[in-house]
């Protein structure tokens, strides 16, 4: 591993060539996930223009679930690989991938099983695309699960390169459903194009995942693991509960409205969802070379995430109605009135994950922990204590309040975690 003494000045500023290599790491990392970003917005337009309104909010709760699992396996897995083996030995790194990616084989397998049989116990579209997404999920986990990988060992090329593999194998997966035209199949043909990348990810690496590893690694990465579980399941789960407690309330279709207000901004959401990819190693390596700079670098992290949503959100109210029907098609005129408070709700959640990444780099997970908690509960109360009060408007606004409100949480925890890091020593990196 680089010593401090070899990044940085006497002073504490990191020299020229430690800050083209963070540059350089960040640069990867946002290519990466504006790959991410246009293949999520690609797929929800495709749906949406294809199936319509209803099919489409059976589609949205399927791909709300998979958040949840995606969450479940990110914190089991690859959120521990992030924190403790961003820059380390390429050794140390290889034996702790070959076990966190086994890991989520593992959940993938696991939660797939119970989504194939709580669809065919629902039946209907929204059973078939629970039932579908349960066949796919081993793919769409072990995929993302390189991802990690490669940032961890900022390596973000091959992450980058590995998405695009993706890319292009969901175009003519996605043409094929469309001439099925049904919810089932395009579940499956999103989930099924993932199983390409992951296969590519195991030829990228050299590593082959150990599923045999799974419990080992659970075991030594228990005191972050299961509260990084709690706190991303909290966080997909509060998005789950709103989407079914829309349903339940206003109609499926309000889900199918709600959905295509935040591929409006999918870009951002995207990069959200994905940003302890590039954000938390370079938090952890700021850490480790000048702690000192790690409140600034979080500070410019969620301040300009959230700077460059509004301004998203300030240019697609500018979109003229012609060109927002040839995107969403019959959802643009319903999603379009939403705009403003959904993107307000996603630069709260941008300024958030800055002081989020601070946490993850400084391993204060029981703080992460209630503020995501603390998070999810506002996101609930609000989005369907909005519903029942102004319907599906009500619901956005409800959101965007609660989002808001919850980053200062972050951002108070995130001071007081830096004040206790200056008394304490840094913790030694853990070996497999």
């Amino acid at each position: 591993m680089t010593t401090e003494e070899e990044t940085t000045t006497p002073a504490g500023h990191a020299r020229p060539g430690a800050k083209r290599a963070i540059a350089g790491r960040l640069s990867w990392g946002l290519a990466d996930q504006a790959v991410c970003s246009l293949n999520n917005f690609a797929v929800g337009i495709y749906v949406a223009r294809s199936l319509g309104l209803g099919a489409f909010g059976a589609f949205s709760l399927a791909w709300v679930t998979y958040g949840v699992v995606l969450n479940v396996s990110r914190g089991l897995s690859t959120d521990p690989l992030m924190v403790r083996f961003s820059g380390v030995p390429a050794a140390n790194w290889r034996a702790a991938v070959a076990r966190s990616s086994g890991t989520a084989l593992v959940v993938g397998t696991a939660l797939g099983a119970v989504c194939l049989a709580t669809g065919l116990g629902i039946g209907g579209r929204v059973g078939s695309a629970f039932a579908c997404l349960g066949a796919v999920l081993p793919a769409l986990l072990l995929q993302d699960a390189w991802r990690f990988a490669f940032f961890a060992a900022g390596t973000g090329r091959k992450a980058f390169v590995n998405d695009l593999v993706w890319a292009a194998a969901l175009v003519p997966a996605m043409v094929v459903a469309a001439r099925v035209d049904s919810v089932a199949a395009f579940v499956l043909a999103w989930g099924t194009s993932a199983a390409l990348p992951a296969v590519y990810g195991w030829l990228q690496s050299g590593i082959r995942p150990r599923l045999t590893g799974a419990r080992a690694w659970l075991r030594e990465h228990r005191d972050l693991g299961y509260r990084y579980l709690a706190e991303n399941v909290s966080n997909s789960g509060a998005s789950q509960l709103r989407a079914y407690g829309l349903g339940a309330i206003v109609g499926v279709g309000a889900v199918g409205v709600i959905r295509g207000a935040e591929l409006l901004l999918g870009p951002f959401l995207a990069l959200l969802m994905g940003l302890s990819l590039v954000t938390v190693a370079e938090a952890a390596r700021v850490l480790r070379r000048a702690p000192h700079r790690l409140g600034t670098f979080c500070l410019l992290l969620g301040g300009g995430q959230a700077a460059a949503a509004v301004l998203w959100g300030a240019a697609l109210l500018l979109v003229p109605d012609r060109a927002g029907e040839l995107v969403l098609g019959g959802v643009w005129h319903s999603a379009s009135d939403l705009i403003v408070p959904v993107t307000l709700g996603v630069a709260g959640a941008g300024l958030g994950t800055g002081a989020a990444a601070g946490l993850r780099a400084l391993a204060a997970a029981r703080r992460s922990l209630r503020c995501q908690l603390f998070a999810s509960a506002c996101y609930v109360t609000g989005g369907l204590g909005g519903a029942a009060a102004a319907g599906t408007a009500g619901s956005a606004w409800g959101v965007a309040a609660a989002t808001l409100g919850a980053s200062a949480l972050w951002w108070l925890q995130l001071r007081s975690a830096l004040r206790e890091h200056h008394r304490t020593p840094i913790p030694e990196v853990r070996t497999p």
